[in-house]
Order: C-alpha cells, then sequence, then structure tokens
C-alpha cells in the first residue's frame, strides 16, 4: 500500500481514498478529516454534514441533492469515505490524515476515483464557503 502511495505522489496525479475491508473500525481517522467524509458503517450521511453547505449541491455523477438531505451508506459494516467530500486532504495538510493515523493502513488510493489537485481544491472550496 505504500508503494501505491508513493507511485501516485510520484507519477504526479491524486486519488480521493476509499477504506478497505481490513478495517477494525476504531474510529480513529473520522475525528481527522476536514471535510467529515468518514462516517462509521451503517450511518447515513449528506453533504452539508460538518459544513456550511446549504440548498442543492451537485455530485460528481451530476446527481442534484438537497445538502441536508441524508443519503445511504457506502458500507455498513465498517467505516467508509463519502468520494464527492474527500479532497485527499488537499488544501489542509500534505497527507491524507485518514491514512496517517490509521493502525492497520487501510485508508489507501481509491484507483477507481483518479483526480487532479485541481479538481480536489475545488471540491474543497465547493465543501467550505
Amino acid at each position: 500500500m505504500l508503494f501505491l502511495w508513493k507511485t501516485a505522489k510520484k507519477e504526479n496525479f491524486e486519488m480521493a481514498i476509499l477504506i478497505t475491508d481490513e478495517c477494525i473500525n476504531c474510529g480513529a481517522c473520522e475525528p481527522e478529516c476536514p471535510n467529515n467524509a468518514i462516517y462509521e458503517g451503517g450511518v447515513e450521511w449528506a453533504i452539508s454534514d460538518g459544513n456550511t453547505v446549504v440548498g442543492d449541491y451537485e455530485l460528481e455523477d451530476g446527481t442534484k441533492v438537497d445538502a441536508a438531505k441524508k443519503i445511504n451508506p457506502v458500507s455498513n459494516d465498517y467505516y467508509y469515505i463519502v468520494p464527492d467530500k474527500c479532497t485527499e486532504c488537499t488544501g489542509f495538510h500534505e497527507e491524507p490524515q485518514c491514512a496517517a493515523v490509521c493502525p492497520v493502513d487501510c485508508c489507501v488510493p481509491d484507483p477507481d476515483r483518479v483526480e487532479s489537485k485541481e479538481v480536489l481544491l475545488a471540491r474543497k472550496e465547493r465543501l467550505h464557503l
């Protein structure tokens, strides 16, 4: 995993983070996220959780939702990261804080969400008005 992380940075692209099924549900990652993108398994999430976003919000797939609307959990079994809220801590920290504190190294780059630093910074701006 560390190799993948360093490779991603070396090749100059960014990735949103995901939590693998190796998660032990310790919760160390949740309070570290500056975007409130991490939730306990089974907990519904909303774009407006932990920020000042109100009204309609367009998700990355083009779906429009009310920012306060609760959405089904990404995982019911272990902590998860909402990709539409993850910025890999870009604009806040030098590295993703969830990965830095995870005792089992299950917070890893999501190979299905390769995003540029510019995309991550734009997401940060949308989430933090």
